[in-house]
């Protein structure tokens, strides 16, 4: 990418030492870090019904125990929470949480499951976005997963461009979203207590689809609709990856921001749901599944609002807005905690990079392009990525939790009893979750048995698609992998430690200065051959042997005394008579063959294009060779 245009997109370096400057306040840390969680409310509600409307309009009552008893879990997870960022202000959550009390094991497990679950945040925020747009204006539906991918190279784009710009850019559009939700719960609420507003009943085609369950049965199926509901958690272990983006003190800050938006997330996830259930709205089932249809927050906007004006499109704007930038929350996330990996060696290190920005560039560009990858594989589908989020987000936590209760017995530090109960029941409850929604994302409802395997049962087709199998495959593709790349890096490091390493004696050095004709261009690779030894030698492959006597006489002029010796290529390979040549000077003796190859360099971009590219194929072929190095000279062309 030409400088000047890198430099109006991503704008000018920032240098280390104004690091500190780009800290965030409380009040952009919240939309940053916090608009994952609060943005999983506008389909949280959705999700829950959907799984009750399986047996029938009569289960949709259950939707308020549900979201109390989501509630509940909310406030334990985000209490035992506190104490981790408390504990560990220097960000990485249940990885470094793990890895510290846990091991190396259970903190790759842990790694694993969030790199997953920010990849899902993204593709699931977006395509959520773009549904409550489809959800105004139906014109755009055909083009959703188009418009999706946009998103998401926007994010990049803004992201790659600093976390403060990002944060201050994104303020605005996620406190606009909590006004809408907090005036739209408030009005809906007030003109029910009027009676201004009346129910819409629910559809005779779907009344009519109502079935009996009981026993094991209608558990399941509470079970399936909690565990679709707990997509409201998800995000919630963003603020404590993310710890050092605040201002000292990081770990007070980050607590607090972690309490305002667990205040707001509770807010706006109980009032949408106490207004679904009261108007009696329910999802568009198939088209929800299909990435289509209108969404349960659209309707309740448009009932409280009046119709499709004014405020309704507000609501629906903000909502757009909110679960587009709720990616972001991944964006902050990903690439720290990627950087953490590389620096344990469980990832390349180029994901430890700090770009121009104070970013981590590499991450943010993986980030954008597996959430991409996902949207466009699930068509934009929010209800066909949600199972993603099942076992990942919860193994997570449990592990996070399980890691500070050995902590504090390890510590026992004043307190270190209380907090070592708060994480244990942190630890039990995000536990049991995970149990539940591996078992109701594992199993089809029209099974008749519960605890079984996902091949074993009837409807293995739905356990499939529900997607919820391919998180622990991906969790153990994703550990074969950070142990494949950790034990080549402890391979490599094994091999360049200095402990116990005698030095060889300097080996000589035969140089061989590649001639492809005689001409100006090579003149600067002839000099430097010349500095480097005794032993130099030019050699030219004979391609056009009609070409070799004029060659012969124009090296004795310009040759600088040089040897020139002339290989022939009946074939006309470049690659093989040199390597039939290195063969047998390393025969020789014992030495070292420096390969000087001249290359001119054209002025402009596309020059390059109108020339041959024998040199870097020389390149590539010598650079497995043992005792051989390759050494460019590089002439610069003027026009």
């Amino acid at each position: 990418m030409p400088l000047s245009l890198r430099r109006a997109l991503l704008g000018r370096p920032i240098a280390t030492a104004h690091a500190a400057q780009q800290r965030l306040p409380k009040w952009i840390a919240l939309p940053v870090f916090a608009s994952d969680a609060i943005s999983s409310t506008a389909y949280a509600t959705e999700e829950i019904l959907i799984a009750l409307l399986l047996a029938g309009t009569a289960a949709l009552s259950a939707s308020l125990p549900i979201a109390a008893a989501i509630v509940l879990l909310l406030a334990i997870v985000t209490f035992s929470y506190q104490q981790t960022t408390l504990a560990y202000p220097g960000g990485g959550g249940a990885y470094v949480v793990a890895r510290e009390n846990l091991g190396f094991g259970p903190a790759t497990v842990a790694g694993a499951a969030l790199l997953i679950g920010y990849v899902v945040t993204v593709s699931v925020g977006v395509a959520a976005g773009v549904h409550a747009i489809t959800s105004a204006f139906a014109a755009l539906r055909p083009y959703s997963v188009q418009i999706g991918v946009l998103f998401i190279a926007l994010l990049a784009l803004a992201n790659l461009r600093g976390l403060r710009e990002a944060g201050l850019l994104f303020a605005l559009p996620s406190y606009a979203f909590m006004l809408a939700m907090f005036l739209t719960i408030a009005v809906g609420v007030a003109r029910l207590a009027m009676g201004s507003i009346s129910p819409v009943g629910y559809p005779a085609d779907v009344r009519s689809e109502t079935v009996s369950v009981t026993g094991l049965l209608w558990a399941f199926y509470l079970l399936r609709a909690y565990a679709s509901g707990c997509t409201a958690l998800t995000g919630i272990e963003s603020i404590a990856n993310g710890a050092p983006a605040f201002r000292p003190p990081e770990g007070i800050n980050a607590a607090k921001t972690m309490a305002m938006m667990a205040g707001i997330l509770v807010v706006i996830f109980v009032g949408i749901t106490y207004l679904a259930h009261a108007l009696q709205v329910i999802p568009d089932v198939g088209g929800v599944e299909q990435g289509g249809g209108e969404t349960v927050l659209s309707k309740i906007a448009e009932l409280v609002w009046g119709g499709k004006r004014g405020f309704y499109y507000f609501v629906q704007a903000t909502t757009m807005l909110i679960l587009v930038l709720a990616a972001n929350t991944s964006f902050a996330g990903f690439p720290r905690l990627a950087a953490i990996l590389a620096r344990d060696r469980f990832l390349p290190r180029q994901f430890a990079n700090v770009g121009d920005r104070l970013v981590y560039n590499n991450g943010i560009i993986a980030l954008a392009f597996l959430s991409a990858v996902l949207l466009v594989l699930f068509q934009g589908s929010v209800h066909g990525m949600l199972p993603f989020y099942a076992v990942g987000v919860f193994l997570s936590f449990t592990i996070s939790q399980a890691g500070m209760v050995v902590r504090w017995r390890r510590i026992r530090t004043p307190g270190w009893r209380r907090n070592a109960v708060i994480n244990g029941v942190g630890t039990f409850t995000t536990f049991v979750v995970m149990v539940i929604l591996a078992i109701t994302r594992f199993m089809p409802p029209d099974s008749n048995v519960l605890f079984v395997l996902p091949f074993a049962i009837p409807g293995v087709g739905e356990t499939i698609r529900s997607g919820a199998w391919l998180v622990v495959v991906a969790i153990l593709v994703i550990e074969w992998l950070f142990g494949r790349i950790r034990g080549h890096y402890m391979a490599v490091a094994a091999q360049l430690t200095l402990i116990g390493y005698r030095p060889e004696p300097p080996k000589k050095n035969t140089v061989i200065v590649l001639v492809p004709g005689v001409n100006r261009g090579i003149y600067p690779a002839i000099q430097y051959a010349k500095s480097l030894g005794q032993d130099t030698r030019a050699l030219h492959i004979e391609i056009d042997p009609e070409a070799t006597p004029r060659l012969r006489d124009e090296w004795e002029e310009w040759g600088e005394g040089i040897p020139l010796l002339i290989l022939e290529s009946p074939y006309r390979s470049l690659v093989e008579p040199l390597f039939r040549y290195l063969d047998e000077v390393q025969v020789e003796r014992d030495h070292v063959v420096t390969i000087i190859i001249p290359e001119f360099v054209p002025l402009k971009w596309w020059h390059k294009l109108l020339h041959n590219q024998s040199g870097l194929l020389l390149k590539v072929a010598l650079y497995f060779r043992k005792d051989v190095i390759v050494t460019n000279v590089q002439y610069q062309l003027r026009e």
